[in-house]
């Protein structure tokens, strides 16, 4: 197994979408900076995501979408016309000055990503897991879909079968969209029921590409556990894929301010563990995660574990001065927990009966 790998960029340090946007963090320049202050990101592991070029995003996005977006940052400004055809300029998904350039790098990034597991391996892309953006219009905050072109350069390269799984709280509309019906990629997404965009209910198969799981809120560790054992895990295993896609986002996480699931980064840390042994080839991007502190520990603690370092029960002064110095325009502050730890305590519970009716559903379907 070749070093996993970590791609990062300077176009995210500094770019928010707007002072009061869930997006107003600093989260890839936070992780970057955490990892490095753990010693966790030598040069030899460090990549610098590549700028995809307009042409590689019509691999899913249509030319006018592309030609609008490219011209809305140029001008810094859009038409009544366009915000209605295309979703830019709104409250979700603004004008602002890189709103071009930084998901075409998360995009590029996740091509990097595609061709430097082409003979196996582990790579992270915090940067990328935008998986709402749809061919002509942006929406939930992602211009772009990074997973879906990601994925769709792994099968031009010869791949045969790529198992996508998503942890996000929110359902990755745009990614089922792109492989309805498809016998190459297999959706796996468990996400809040009835949280938007109110996608992904359970009998929803996605023509026969997807298997999703709606939790309830309150969603926990033990709870976690149990899916990740008695459905991710099988359903990926069962498809047998030449390569994983983990859209590893941290808004499923308890301090989340967008969702209001349970969970600890014991779940995402056992994910990426678990999901790693069942293909040659996996890739890890960020998502969600609208708490600064909570998504630089839990994309931190992933990066940690892919790469086989010892995550140390109390960090050292220079990795607690990158989470002191973070900022947020909500009110309150984190507990000291979040400033000096960068594994969460478990957040275990009861597995409730719904879960478990629900989980018996999809392993029916899995012949199971």
């Amino acid at each position: 197994m070749q070093t996993p790998l970590f791609i990062g960029s300077r176009i995210y340090r500094g770019s928010v979408y707007g002072s009061q946007h869930p997006l107003s963090i600093q989260r890839v320049p936070a992780v970057t900076d955490l990892c490095r202050a753990l010693g966790w990101l030598s040069p030899d592991v460090y990549r610098t995501s590549p700028r995809a070029k307009p042409a590689a995003l019509t691999g899913f996005h249509t030319e006018d979408y592309i030609a609008a977006l490219m011209r809305a940052e140029d001008q810094q400004s859009v038409s009544d016309a366009v915000r209605a055809r295309h979703g830019l300029g709104t409250l979700s998904n603004p004008i602002f000055p890189e709103m071009y350039r930084r998901p075409a790098t998360a995009v590029g990034g996740g091509l990097l990503a595609a061709e430097l597991v082409r003979g196996g391996g582990v790579v992270h892309n915090p940067g990328g897991g935008q998986h709402h953006g749809m061919p002509d219009y942006a929406a939930g905050f992602c211009f772009l879909n990074e997973p879906v072109l990601t994925i769709r350069r792994l099968l031009a390269m010869g791949l045969s079968r790529v198992a996508y799984v998503d942890i996000d709280a929110h359902h990755g509309d745009g990614v089922q969209c792109a492989f309805e019906g498809s016998e190459e990629v297999r959706v796996i997404s468990v996400h809040e029921a009835r949280r938007w965009p109110f996608t992904g209910a359970l009998e929803d198969s996605g023509g026969g590409a997807a298997w999703n799981l709606p939790v309830a809120r309150g969603f926990n560790d033990t709870e976690f556990a149990f899916v990740l054992d008695e459905m991710i895990l099988p359903a990926v295993e069962a498809f047998a894929p030449d390569a994983v896609f983990l859209q590893c986002g941290a808004d499923a996480l308890a301090e989340d301010p967008l969702a209001r699931l349970s969970l600890s980064n014991r779940s995402h840390i056992d994910a990426v563990t678990a999901l790693r042994a069942l293909s040659p080839r996996l890739i890890v991007s960020g998502g969600g995660g609208y708490n600064p502190w909570s998504t630089a520990r839990c994309w931190s603690a992933v990066w940690g574990t892919l790469a086989g370092h010892e995550v140390p029960e109390v960090l050292p002064t220079a990795a607690q001065d990158v989470l002191r110095t973070l900022t947020w325009h909500r009110k309150g502050q984190p507990d000291e927990a979040l400033l000096t730890t960068l594994v969460d305590a478990p957040r275990n519970g009861e597995i409730s009966p719904d879960l478990r009716a629900d989980v018996a559903v999809l392993r029916a379907r899995l012949g199971l």
